[in-house]
């Protein structure tokens, strides 16, 4: 699995969808299938205005064809809510990819859509996002929001990396106590 940490990296669920349907020539709902387990977003904050939104006149000027995806992935993903919540205009805005006033691409919406499973940083953290910031994504997906702290520390990277290196240490440092105390 592919880790999306943040919202920088998610505009790769686009692009390997395009990859499948331009190049491999994969039925769009097949690619689709494929991507959406291809790919974990980490979420890393709890704050709305921090959200990466992509304007859309941006994306359609520098990357046209995704835009196009990104409208297509939209257009199925809001379908999907109206059969589930048949006439909630309130849900199928909450829950759109694309906001339409200023019209912005929300990156963590895509992430979310297009990811098989969604965390936050820490416990604490993928809790509040389930509860506060993205409630109405995970009533409608209950079991991809999960919590994973992701993260190697480099104490313990070095330690199972590059055993002869730990070795050094530890002899130098007459003490293996530098893993657990850094």
């Amino acid at each position: 699995m592919m880790q999306l940490n943040d919202t920088h990296p998610v505009l790769g669920i686009v692009e390997l969808l395009r990859i499948f349907i331009d190049i491999e020539k994969l039925d769009e709902k097949e690619a689709w299938l494929i991507v959406t387990r291809c790919f974990g977003y980490t979420n890393h904050t709890v704050l709305p205005e921090a959200l990466e939104k992509w304007p859309v006149e941006l994306l359609g000027n520098l990357l046209p064809r995704h835009l196009e995806i990104i409208y297509l992935i939209n257009l199925n993903w809001l379908q999907k809510v109206e059969r589930k919540y048949p006439g909630n205009t309130d849900k199928l805005r909450a829950l759109s990819i694309v906001q339409e006033e200023p019209k912005m691409i929300l990156m963590a919406h895509l992430g979310i859509v297009g990811s098989a499973v969604v965390n936050g940083v820490a416990a604490i953290h993928s809790e509040l996002i389930k509860t506060t910031l993205f409630k109405d994504f995970a009533e409608f997906f209950p079991t991809k929001f999960q919590n994973k702290t992701n993260g190697v520390t480099p104490r313990r990277w070095i330690l199972c990396a590059n055993p002869e290196l730990a070795s050094l240490y530890s002899t130098k440092l007459e003490s293996d106590r530098w893993v657990i105390e850094m």
